[in-house]
């Protein structure tokens, strides 16, 4: 029993890069919600992502990604969009810049911030658009079969196609669950809802691709070593249900949170009202 408890516990490929910042981010968000007082609901939320990071990338879950097509796109799926959404859900950012020593806060944050390189990746990357497009592209993109070989042939394109999925997913949904209105907030409080109907299209159009496909899309699971015997069809067919149906689920939940948010704004009258032009006197004067 031990023994299989440690077999799934212990990293299958172990990272310090990854462990040294997970561990960062732990700390400063148990700094942060003692300062602040979070809410339950809100730590919950952070948590639970946190946990399902760390059993995605970190546990023998990774091996399994790593052979078997179905358990791949599971794990796609949790970076790409459950975490993100969990961790955007329980609104981390003052958290974590609460749990930042105040001297380092002042000495290191702000001015970070005030730089133009700061300024410039942030302006692109979380341009409504730009954060759009690449929520979308980078999950078709690694459904691409040579793209799928190049990631389980090196081990440098597949932590680079775990890290895009994970920050993409990141960027996109702190940007649809933004409760603040437009401005401050990037997207409006109407489009933060259609959004994720609008991305969820190609996603389901891939998905269903894969899903009815009768030819093995991705003999390289079969080159690395399958970690199951059953049919290879039906654990593609799987994979291809896996990016299909949770994913639109899970799109549709961020969506009605983004719904929620329009709402708690409408009823506080924050949100921007639309000013109509004056309507011009009437000319003076009659018939002589």
């Amino acid at each position: 029993m031990m023994a299989t408890l440690l077999k799934w516990i212990v990293p299958w490929e172990f990272s310090w890069v990854f462990l040294a910042s997970f561990f960062l981010v732990g700390v400063l968000y148990w700094r942060g919600s003692r300062r602040l007082g979070v809410s339950r609901g809100r730590r919950i939320a952070f948590w639970a992502g946190m946990t399902i990071i760390w059993l995605s990338l970190q546990t023998y879950l990774d091996f399994y990604a790593e052979h078997e097509f179905f358990v791949h796109r599971l794990q796609q799926l949790l970076l790409h969009h459950l975490t993100p959404l969990l961790i955007c859900a329980s609104y981390p950012a003052s958290v974590l810049r609460a749990g930042l020593p105040r001297r380092w806060r002042l000495r290191w944050l702000r001015p970070l911030r005030r730089s133009w390189p700061w300024r410039v990746v942030g302006g692109v990357l979380f341009q409504p658009l730009v954060a759009s497009v690449l929520f979308v592209f980078f999950v078709l993109v690694w459904l691409l079969p040579s793209m799928q070989t190049l990631a389980m042939l090196d081990w440098r394109v597949y932590r680079f196609m775990n890290w895009t999925m994970l920050l993409s997913g990141f960027v996109y949904w702190s940007l649809i669950l933004d409760h603040r209105p437009h401005p401050p907030g990037r997207m409006g409080a109407g489009m933060r809802v259609l959004s994720p109907g609008i991305t969820m299209a190609p996603q389901i159009l891939a998905g269903a691709i894969v899903t009815f496909s009768r030819t093995d899309l991705y003999p390289i699971f079969e080159i690395c070593g399958r970690a199951f015997t059953f049919n290879v069809l039906t654990g593609q067919m799987i994979g291809g249900v896996i990016t299909w149906v949770p994913a639109a689920l899970l799109e549709s939940v961020g969506g009605l949170l983004a719904l929620q948010q329009w709402l708690r704004l409408s009823r506080r009258g924050r949100l921007p009202r639309k000013t109509w032009p004056a309507r011009p006197p009437a000319v003076a004067g009659g018939r002589g």
